[in-house]
């Protein structure tokens, strides 16, 4: 199966206004920002078309000024209550994340932080590039602290606030040749407890972790990924990525957004510290 198909086949489906779930919330409105990292593409551009489907101005973070042009056109179509707000920045530079912040601050009220921006390398321990390991820390678990950082005296300000961290299956059991990945997720998770011990209440964090979810980057890695292992590609997903779950399909990217509204809004109050765990079964029962 080449690249191309594989895309058709395990990509993700356009989101469309029926996808987005709409909550009741006092909170989301226009006048209140929610600042989404990776807003180019997968989850997070997901996420950014969820929070603006419930009213929410999202600033969208990304490196990828034309992925974010198109979430912001596509926002647009969908004439979505809330909208968003390209803010391209680099998530490996301390000073663009500060700047990110106080851009998404000139929107509105800064109440809301999904760090959602990942990336991927598979490579066994001794043979793991360090500097792979170092990009995927500083974008993926180095980033969201100085993001909360600087979101922090926002949330003070406006007298509440909520950190979303995009974890995931591996932050709670992993799977080999992914140490980078593996140990971030872990991390943020830490990062996710920490949000909750210091902000007294008034200032949430959570986070949300899946299976595999239905993102253009899954998709392209399954070629190679079958190839390495002696399998088609639909092998690979029933067996490899599908065997240990009961439920037998991917996420699309829309739900997991959808975890986010519902994590960020009024009902999920006493979700401080904790994680959504998504994952089909797969962490949660064994054969």
């Amino acid at each position: 199966m080449s690249v191309e198909e594989a895309l058709a086949t395990y990509g993700p489906s356009e989101i469309t206004r029926a996808d987005v779930l709409e909550v009741e919330d006092p909170n989301y409105r226009p006048g209140n920002v929610a600042l989404v990292t990776g807003a180019a593409g997968g989850i997070g551009r997901a996420t950014a078309l969820c929070l603006a489907g419930n009213g929410l101005t999202v600033a969208g973070v990304d490196v990828d000024e034309e992925g974010l042009a198109e979430a912001r056109d596509r926002a647009d179509d969908l004439d979505l209550p809330g909208r968003i707000e390209p803010v391209p920045a680099d998530l490996t530079d301390e000073a663009a994340i500060e700047r990110a912040v106080e851009e998404a601050a000139k929107l509105g009220d800064l109440r809301y932080l999904a760090n959602i921006a990942g990336l991927q390398t598979i490579a066994p321990i001794a043979e793991f590039p360090v500097e792979k390991y170092d990009l995927m820390h500083d974008v993926m678990q180095r980033a969201p602290l100085l993001l909360t950082k600087a979101a922090w005296p926002h949330f003070e300000e406006t007298g509440a606030g909520v950190v979303g961290n995009m974890c995931s299956v591996h932050g709670h059991i992993v799977t080999k040749e992914k140490v980078a990945y593996n140990t971030v997720k872990f991390g943020l998770r830490g990062l996710t407890q920490s949000i909750a011990a210091e902000g007294e209440g008034s200032i949430r964090g959570f986070s949300v972790s899946t299976g595999y979810v239905k993102t253009e980057l899954v998709a392209k890695q399954l070629p190679d990924s079958a190839d390495s292992r002696g399998l088609t590609v639909d092998e690979t997903v029933e067996q490899v990525m599908l065997g240990h779950t009961r439920v037998k399909e991917m996420m699309e990217p829309y739900e997991v957004g959808n975890l986010f509204v519902q994590g960020f809004s009024k009902h999920a109050s006493h979700l401080n510290g904790g994680d959504m765990t998504h994952d089909g079964g797969m962490s949660l029962t064994y054969e």
